[in-house]
């Protein structure tokens, strides 16, 4: 009986660490697409890693902002063109998972600029919606 209880242990604790493998992957690949499409200066793919929705909240220095379309208005306000956006590098500090379909993420940001290197750091709040990780919560000073 304990052999049984024990290989249904391994079984179980194996299982759960691949996933949470594949979804560790998967939400730092979402975090390299936002990158990548900031730095070519394509907001509208910088935004494909947020959920569309009007349920999305970004806190930034400004305060609170509901809805996916309010922030990538303000993203454009803030960084009208490619020059304003600069070249964005994260630094990953912690990736955790709060739930099988939700995580929290602690990071970085550094933008250099021809005339200034912008920094600061952001917490995010990313849930498995319809199968992929989208950001839900976006804190950023």
């Amino acid at each position: 009986m304990r052999k049984i209880i024990f290989l249904l242990m391994v079984v179980f604790s194996t299982t759960a660490m691949a996933q949470t493998t594949q979804d560790r992957t998967a939400i730092l690949k979402v975090l390299e697409n936002q990158r990548q499409g900031w730095n070519k200066g394509d907001m509208d793919d910088y935004m494909q890693g947020y959920w569309k929705s009007d349920s999305l909240l970004f806190v930034g220095k400004s305060g609170p902002t509901y809805g996916w379309q309010k922030t990538l208005d303000n993203y454009k306000k803030g960084y009208p063109d490619k020059s304003a956006m600069g070249f964005l590098t994260f630094g990953i500090k912690k990736l955790e998972f709060l739930a099988k379909d939700k995580a929290f993420v602690l990071g970085s940001w550094n933008l250099k600029r021809e005339k200034d290197e912008p920094k600061g750091y952001f917490t995010l709040l990313l849930r498995k919606i319809d199968g992929e990780w989208k950001v839900v919560v976006d804190h950023s000073s």
